[in-house]
């Protein structure tokens, strides 16, 4: 069989890389106007995309739904894959034979909450300011696909920096450790100076995370116990959980380094567990197809160093 002419191949019948942005920029941002300002195009141009995408596609991708824009079946099925098609052609001109960090230019992505971010971001940017001045890193917000666990959407970044118990992936590196402590407000006049296991089901929660899968372990551990938590507020960032707990003197179950700094700050009291909460580990994880990446082990390194001197620290 007579092999395809490459150049052929990539035009895809009229279609180039640019399509491959113009798509994923639509898809997510389900406007063309939005899509035209991500990529720093003109509407027209992305307009004239969207028609040629549709046509190749024979598929409308984008109807209107009042004065928005929603996303066809289909093309909720093509998003993840445009997601992972930018992110592969970047990942290969990106690419360095060796990576020096002195005169490299890459841009590492990470999955993560704000705890991790509140706990080692700083340090980490900082890091790579004095080892690495021309690299950056990209903090990414949890999402139902960064838990997932297809391994094709952590193909698409560097890592996913999350406690044991969320996700399960071949590789990763144990940076700290952490405990699960209970919130309510400084002057909650339903909890005395301990939580009892009574309180736990008495007191409405604020929580993190709709999909139950998000729930923190020692959260999925306390319902074993036969606590039912009554709900009142859902926000996907533990750095407000504090603040809502006060407000609506409720209570919440987040992390103790990232609450015992600016308890007082909050107006909050930090109170034990009625209960022998896991322990939370945190880690870094990545897909195996960075294994070899010099750049990707450097990094690695790296944020196994700034993790220990934080951990040590506090």
């Amino acid at each position: 069989m007579e092999a395809k002419d490459p150049a052929e191949t990539a035009r895809l019948h009229g279609l180039d890389i640019s399509h491959v942005h113009a798509l994923h920029a639509l898809l997510s941002e389900r406007s063309v106007t939005g899509a035209a300002q991500r990529l720093g195009r003109t509407q027209p141009t992305l307009s004239a995309a969207l028609a040629r995408l549709r046509r190749h596609f024979s598929d409308e991708l984008l109807t209107r739904a009042g004065n928005h824009y929603q996303l066809t079946p289909f093309a909720e099925q093509l998003r993840p894959l445009a997601a992972l098609a930018v992110s592969a052609v970047e990942r290969v001109f990106a690419a360095e034979a060796e990576f020096d960090p002195a005169t490299s230019e890459r841009v590492f992505s990470i999955v993560s909450s704000d705890y991790g971010i509140s706990v080692v971001g700083a340090a980490l940017v900082a890091r790579l300011q004095q080892r690495a001045p021309g690299t950056c890193v990209r903090f990414e917000p949890v999402t139902p696909e960064s838990l997932s666990r297809n391994p094709d959407f952590y193909r698409t970044l560097d890592g996913v920096l999350m406690p044991h118990g969320y996700i399960d992936l071949p590789r990763q590196i144990d940076l700290y450790h952490d405990r699960w402590v209970c919130v309510v407000a400084a002057d909650n006049p339903l909890v005395g100076d301990r939580l009892t296991m009574q309180d736990l089901n008495t007191l409405s929660w604020v929580t993190t995370f709709h999909d139950p899968l998000g729930r923190a372990p020692a959260w999925r551990q306390m319902e074993l116990l036969g606590v039912t938590p009554r709900v009142c507020g859902i926000v996907d960032s533990f750095l407000a959980m504090p603040q809502l707990a006060r407000a609506g003197q409720c209570i919440a179950l987040v992390q103790n380094r990232l609450v015992a700094p600016i308890a007082d700050s909050l107006g909050v009291r930090v109170l034990e567990c009625p209960f022998d909460a896991v322990p939370l580990v945190e880690a870094f994880w990545w897909h195996p197809m960075y294994d070899g990446d010099s750049g990707h082990r450097w990094f690695r390194e790296t944020l196994r160093e700034v993790a220990r001197e934080v951990a040590h620290s506090t």
